[in-house]
């Protein structure tokens, strides 16, 4: 393990999960870009990284302000200013649901979206297999799901 000082004099430990953190967070801003700047490209005008990340946390069904705030860990008015934006997008569209509660739903060309989002990643993949060993490629996402469930441990005691 190395230790660097700051000007201070302060150490600062170096650290495998930093650089996890750190390439996980590139590597997630960087098919971000490229599946916006792509979907832009196919007539797509609101598909920004943040649109993206927001819509990839729907059901295909039906969503509610609720549990889309609590899944993302943001307000309900939050998720309110999002959903009237991209019901503005026709991405999404709300309908009267029970009590006070909206459904919210997909539109046709939410669906669309998703679907070219889909295949773009999947023709991501491709060059990844071609570039990678498939095998290594599987490897990385079960490493990465089993980090996620020891920070998940470490988080809950």
């Amino acid at each position: 393990m190395s230790i660097r000082l700051t000007k201070n004099d302060i150490p600062m430990v170096e650290s495998q999960s930093l650089q996890l953190v750190q390439a996980a967070a590139q590597v997630h801003e960087k098919v971000s870009i490229y599946l916006s700047e792509s979907l832009k490209k196919k007539g797509y005008k609101f598909a920004s990284p943040s649109i993206l990340n927001f819509l990839s946390t729907l059901e295909c069904g039906v969503n509610y302000g609720s549990e889309i705030a609590r899944n993302l860990g943001v307000s309900r008015q939050m998720v309110a200013k999002t959903v009237k934006e991209l019901c503005n997008a026709n991405y999404l569209e709300q309908l009267e649901g029970q009590g006070k509660q909206k459904q919210i739903i997909f539109t046709k060309t939410g669906e669309l979206l998703m679907s070219d989002a889909r295949q773009l990643l999947s023709d991501v993949d491709s060059v990844l297999n071609k570039e990678m060993d498939q095998i290594q490629l599987k490897t990385t996402v079960t490493n990465l799901e089993s980090i996620q469930k020891i920070m998940t441990q470490l988080g809950s005691t």
